[in-house]
């Protein structure tokens, strides 16, 4: 994982709680943000946090979408935890060009979208003649 996952704990002692702080941070949401946006009491999930309980399963799905983690990862510290930020010491130049890229990139899958097309019009064409 990432460095600033280190800071916090190791997956190994990772508790559900630990995981829910550092996935929170990875997306620099603060305990309120997250809390209004979940519909919860900041007390619940500072509850969450500090492993005094857990949410209910639709509050768990909510939370794991909304932290761009799995469920999995949250309860269990296995699947997809949270990635680092691309813009974290990214300065413009950089930005740029990786949004230059992913402009080249959409405009290539377009072109392969379309070719796609083609060939499935032809392979329909051939298939109808037989």
């Amino acid at each position: 994982m990432t460095d600033l996952q280190d800071d916090y704990f190791h997956n190994d002692s990772a508790t559900f709680g630990d995981r829910v702080t550092a996935a929170r941070e990875a997306m620099s949401l603060s305990e309120e943000s997250l809390s209004r946006k979940l519909g919860v009491k900041l007390k619940t999930l500072r509850g969450w946090e500090q492993d005094l309980g857990e949410p209910r399963a639709n509050k768990l799905q909510m939370l794991s979408g909304m932290l761009n983690v799995s469920m999995r990862w949250l309860l269990t510290g296995e699947g997809d935890g949270p990635s680092e930020v691309v813009s974290d010491g990214m300065d413009a130049a950089d930005m740029a060009e990786l949004l230059a890229d992913m402009r080249r990139t959409r405009a290539e899958m377009q072109r392969l979208t379309d070719r796609m097309g083609r060939m499935e019009r032809r392979l329909v064409k051939v298939m109808e003649g037989e």
